[in-house]
């Protein structure tokens, strides 16, 4: 299968993207994974975008394609790959369109997670890392540590990154709102859009997914 993955900053996309890739056996393509291959690899992709990121400027979009491009032509994408946070506008899914067809392959479906605004703010507002290692990640009302302001595993200090502020998240909601959000509609047009809600546990969002994607003329009405 050929997926697009979308949804708001929030909607744990990563986590399901990781488990959908397992069950389907397809690659998970992410954004950023492209980039910091790039990066390290030191590929012409990968230092012109360097060069727009040391200078604080956004990647050109056909930097950004020229990578998934490259990714999708290797040997593992060849019966299908899931993608994540790419395309992320309009223009990205046009040259997402235009790339697939020339190489006369389509895509299967694009899975939108659907997850309430405040529920957003809710998660990435509420998470605290250790200071001591970031991998020690506690929520204030999902999983918080047994001491306020203190992790469980080291004893170091939980601290909240400046981009989990509340005032961060509904910048980035707005971000998303204007910039990724209209390629929802542009894949509706395509009748290739299959919405679920990306509340619950885990495995129960990923089964809700699985059973979607066998199914999207359904999955598309939930």
């Amino acid at each position: 299968m050929r997926i697009v993955l979308v949804g708001p900053p929030g909607a744990g996309k990563g986590t399901q993207a990781a488990y959908l890739a397992e069950n389907l056996s397809i690659p998970h393509i992410s954004t950023g994974d492209l980039f910091r291959a790039n990066i390290s690899q030191g590929t012409e992709l990968g230092r012109k975008a360097k060069s727009y990121m040391d200078a604080g400027d956004l990647v050109p979009d056909e930097v950004t394609i020229g990578m998934a491009k490259d990714r999708m032509e290797q040997p593992d994408a060849e019966n299908g790959f899931l993608l994540d946070g790419f395309p992320r506008n309009v223009s990205q899914a046009e040259a997402l369109d235009a790339m697939l067809k020339s190489e006369g392959m389509q895509l299967d479906a694009v899975l939108d997670l659907e997850v309430p605004e405040d529920e957003v703010v809710r998660r990435i507002a509420g998470r605290r890392i250790c200071r001591n290692d970031s991998s020690h990640v506690f929520h204030v009302t999902y999983s918080a540590p047994k001491k306020e302001g203190v992790c469980d595993a080291c004893g170091g200090e939980l601290y909240q990154r400046a981009d989990d502020s509340e005032d961060t998240v509904r910048n980035r909601l707005d971000v998303y709102h204007t910039q990724t959000e209209p390629i929802i509609d542009h894949y509706k047009a395509q009748g290739l859009v299959v919405t679920i809600s990306a509340l619950g546990k885990v495995t129960e969002v990923t089964k809700r997914a699985m059973d979607a994607l066998k199914k999207p003329d359904e999955g598309d009405e939930d």
